[in-house]
C-alpha cells in the first residue's frame, strides 16, 4: 500500500469519526498529519508549513470585525432594520430570516454565527405567527447559502484563494459570478418554500401589527447558540408585562393582528448611537470596497478595521476575542494541513483517476458534486469543500469550465446542510420551541436525506457548464 492510498483512508477514517460524540475533526487532522508525516518521511517542519495561515487571517479578522459590529449595537441596528421592513405582511415576515441571514454571510459572517442569530428570529416569528417551523427554518438557512459565496464570505475566498493555489484560471468576474450562483439558487429554493407555504397553510394570510419597539434582541454570541433572543410565547393570554419580565412577547394568537414587544439585547455592551453606527459601517464599507475593488486582503483588512473601532469606542479586547469562533479556526487549519499532505503525497491525483468517468469530465464533475454532498451531511461543508476542492483542476483541463465547477461543487457541498445532524441542525432544534422538536427533527432529518439525492445533480445541471 503506498503513502497515498494510506492518506485517503485516514482521511475516510477522520470523516467517519466525526460521528463519534465528541470527537474534534481539526485535531484529529492535525494528529493525522504529524503521524503520516512521520511514516512518510516527511520533515516535521514541511508538515507545518502546510498550516493555513492566510484561512486563519481571514478567519480572525473578519469574525473580529463582525464582533466588533456586534459588540456596538451596529449589528443589532441592522436586524432591526431588516425586521421592521416587513411592515406587519406575514409572507415578508416569513422571508426576513432570508433576508437576514444573505446579509449577514454576504458581509463575511461565518455560516454558523449567521445560523446561530438567524434561527432563533426564523423559529421565533414561527412560534408567533403560527408559520411552519420547517418552512421557518429553511427559509432562513437558505438565505444564509445565498450570500456564501459573496466576495467577503468564507466560501467566496475560499473558491477563490484555493482556485489560485491549484492552479485554476478564474476570469476576474468570478467573484461577480460566485455571488449571483448562490442567490440564483438561495432564491429558487426560496420560491418554492413560498409556493409550498401558500398551498399548505405553512405561512397563514393576514398581516400582523408592526412593533412599537425596535427589535433586535437576536443576537448573540457568533459562535455559538443565541442566548440573549427573546422567548415568544403563544399564548394570546400573556401581557406584555408578563412577556418583558421573561425576556418574551406577547401576541394575539393566530389573529390577523399581533403585537410583538422585546426585550434589550444582551449582546451588545454599548449602546449605538447614530455616530457609533455611521463610523462602524464607514469601517465595513471600507472593508468591502478594498477587498474587492483593489484585491487586498480582507482577512487582514478586518483585523485593521476591528482594531481602529474598538481603540475607538474602547471596546473589551477580550469581549472581541472570546467571539472569534476558534473551533473553526483550529477545524479548517487542521484539516487543510492533512490535505496538503495528502497533496504532496499525490493523493488527489490518484482519487482523480478512481473518479474519472473515460471521456466525459461532466459526468465526472457529477461524481465530484455527489461525493462533496454525501460527506457534506455529517461533516463540516466548508472543511468537504477544501477537501474535494484538490479533485477539480484535471476536470477543469479537460474542459469543464472552472467557474461552473467551483460553483457547482460548493452549491453541492453546502445545499445539503439543512439537516439535524449537523451544527445548522443543532443550532435550529436549539432554537425551536421544545413541543415541536420531535417533529421538527423528523422533518429535518427526511429534507437532510432527500437533498443528499436531488442537491448534487441539481447543482450539477444549474451551474456545470457556467
Amino acid at each position: 500500500m503506498t503513502m497515498a492510498t494510506l492518506s485517503i483512508i485516514v482521511l475516510a477514517a477522520l470523516l467517519a469519526a466525526t460521528l463519534i460524540p465528541g470527537f474534534d475533526l481539526g485535531l484529529g487532522a492535525l494528529a493525522a498529519a504529524f503521524l503520516l508525516g512521520l511514516a512518510a518521511g516527511v520533515p516535521t517542519n514541511d508538515v507545518t508549513g502546510f498550516f493555513p495561515a492566510d484561512f486563519f487571517v481571514l478567519i480572525v479578522g473578519v469574525t473580529a470585525l463582525f464582533a466588533v459590529a456586534q459588540l456596538n449595537g451596529t449589528l443589532d441596528w441592522l436586524l432591526d432594520v431588516l425586521l421592521r421592513a416587513a411592515g406587519g405582511r406575514l409572507v415578508l415576515i416569513a422571508l426576513a430570516p432570508f433576508a437576514i441571514g444573505a446579509v449577514l454571510t454576504a458581509a463575511g459572517t461565518l455560516p454558523a454565527a449567521a445560523t446561530a442569530i438567524v434561527s432563533p428570529i426564523a423559529l421565533g416569528f414561527a412560534a408567533r405567527y403560527r408559520i411552519s417551523p420547517m418552512l421557518a427554518a429553511v427559509l432562513g438557512v437558505t438565505g444564509i447559502i445565498s450570500g456564501l459565496l459573496s466576495p467577503l464570505a468564507v466560501y467566496g475566498v475560499t473558491a477563490r484563494s484555493l482556485s489560485g493555489k491549484l492552479g485554476i484560471d478564474l476570469p476576474g468576474s468570478a467573484p461577480v459570478t460566485f455571488l449571483a450562483g448562490g442567490l440564483v439558487a438561495g432564491l429558487v429554493v426560496c420560491a418554492g418554500c413560498l409556493v409550498v407555504g401558500r398551498f399548505t397553510g405553512g405561512i397563514p394570510r393576514g398581516r400582523a401589527s408592526v412593533p412599537a419597539t425596535p427589535l433586535g434582541s437576536s443576537t448573540t454570541d457568533p459562535a455559538g447558540p443565541a442566548s440573549g433572543t427573546a422567548d415568544l410565547d403563544p399564548a394570546p393570554s400573556a401581557t406584555s408585562g408578563d412577556a418583558a419580565s421573561s425576556g418574551g412577547a406577547s401576541s394575539g394568537g393566530a389573529s390577523s393582528t399581533a403585537t410583538v414587544t422585546v426585550a434589550p439585547t444582551a449582546a451588545a455592551t454599548h449602546s449605538s448611537g447614530s455616530g457609533t453606527r455611521a463610523f462602524t459601517l464607514a469601517c465595513m464599507a471600507a472593508v468591502v470596497a478594498l477587498s474587492v475593488g483593489f484585491d487586498m486582503n480582507v482577512g487582514y483588512l478586518g483585523l485593521t478595521a476591528a482594531l481602529v473601532l474598538q481603540l475607538a469606542f474602547r471596546l473589551p479586547l477580550g469581549a472581541i476575542v472570546s467571539r472569534i469562533p476558534w473551533n473553526v479556526v483550529l477545524l479548517i487549519g487542521g484539516l487543510l494541513t492533512y490535505v496538503g499532505l495528502m497533496q504532496h503525497l499525490g493523493a488527489f491525483k490518484q482519487i482523480s483517476e478512481l473518479l474519472g468517468v473515460a471521456g466525459s469530465p461532466l459526468l465526472s464533475l457529477l461524481v465530484l458534486c455527489y461525493v462533496a454532498g454525501i460527506t457534506s451531511f455529517a461533516a463540516s461543508s466548508i472543511a468537504v469543500f477544501a477537501t474535494v476542492m484538490p479533485l477539480l483542476p484535471p476536470l477543469v483541463a479537460a474542459g469543464v469550465s472552472p467557474v461552473g465547477g467551483v460553483l457547482a461543487v460548493a452549491l453541492a457541498s453546502v445545499l445539503v446542510d439543512l439537516n439535524p445532524l449537523g451544527i445548522t441542525g443543532g443550532l435550529i432544534l436549539g432554537a425551536a420551541e421544545p413541543s415541536a422538536r420531535a417533529r421538527l427533527f423528523r422533518q429535518l432529518l427526511v429534507y437532510g436525506l432527500i437533498s443528499i439525492v436531488v442537491a448534487p445533480v441539481l447543482a450539477w445541471a444549474a451551474f456545470g457548464w457556467w
